[in-house]
């Protein structure tokens, strides 16, 4: 798994950005403490399996939630539409549980890390009402299809589908990390499979719902996009 910084210095910020997080969405509560629960996600998430869906890109969707909801009312445009206010702890927590299960011959990983979050938040201290949309948010991930105004769904989503909108070396790098995840699929079935995932993602109106990564994101993504798909394709 490619590491942007040393595992230890790594795994202590993600470690101290739980513990701010977890006392946050349990509203300063101080019990129980919030290490294990820490602990048992980072290993999770550092499983030797993993390649792309490892803790480089939990670190990666947890930057991106924070730029994204910094710009949730874009001084260059009008404010989003909103069916609901912002609950930045509950979005965290999703992007910490969102591929906390991860198995890439499984289908049901998000179900799997759905039931994870109702497990452990209610231990952890976070109350019901968190737990059931982070839970809820956790599952969004399988389609990234959040409705209307669901502005913590549209900030999740398009946090995690961030990584499409790369620079080509850092496209390249992540198509790179997804083919050795699938690396028990032969070539010509993976080609074939990638290439409608990529068909299905150019066919949406739109890969992302927040007005900052429209109008930030949204061209990149469709040429790395389409430039991957004719590579598959040639």
């Amino acid at each position: 798994m490619a590491m942007t910084e040393p595992y230890n210095e790594k795994h202590e910020a993600l470690l101290s950005r739980w513990h701010a997080l977890l006392v946050s969405a349990r509203e300063g509560a101080s019990e129980p403490d919030p290490a294990p629960y820490g602990e048992e996600l980072l290993s999770r998430w550092a499983e030797p399996h993993r390649r792309y869906h490892g803790t480089d890109h939990l670190l990666a969707v947890l930057n991106r939630v924070d730029e994204l909801a910094s710009h949730v009312e874009d001084p260059e445009g009008p404010p989003e539409p909103r069916a609901q206010e912002l609950d930045l702890d509950a979005v965290h927590l999703a992007a910490w549980f969102h591929d906390a299960v991860y198995r890439p011959d499984r289908s049901e990983n998000e179900e799997r890390s759905a039931r994870l979050a109702e497990r452990a938040l209610p231990e952890a201290g976070v109350s019901e009402s968190r737990t059931v949309e982070t839970a809820r948010l956790v599952r969004l991930t399988v389609s990234h299809d959040p409705s209307p105004g669901d502005l913590n769904g549209e900030v999740l989503c398009d946090a995690d589908l961030a990584v499409l909108a790369g620079s080509p070396g850092e496209y390249a790098h992540y198509a790179t990390e997804v083919r050795q995840e699938y690396a028990f699929v032969p070539d010509a079935a993976f080609r074939e499979g990638r290439a409608s995932v990529l068909e299905q993602l150019l066919g949406l109106p739109r890969l992302f719902r927040t007005t900052y990564a429209r109008t930030h994101w949204e061209h990149t993504a469709r040429r790395n996009l389409t430039t991957e798909l004719e590579l598959l394709t040639a």
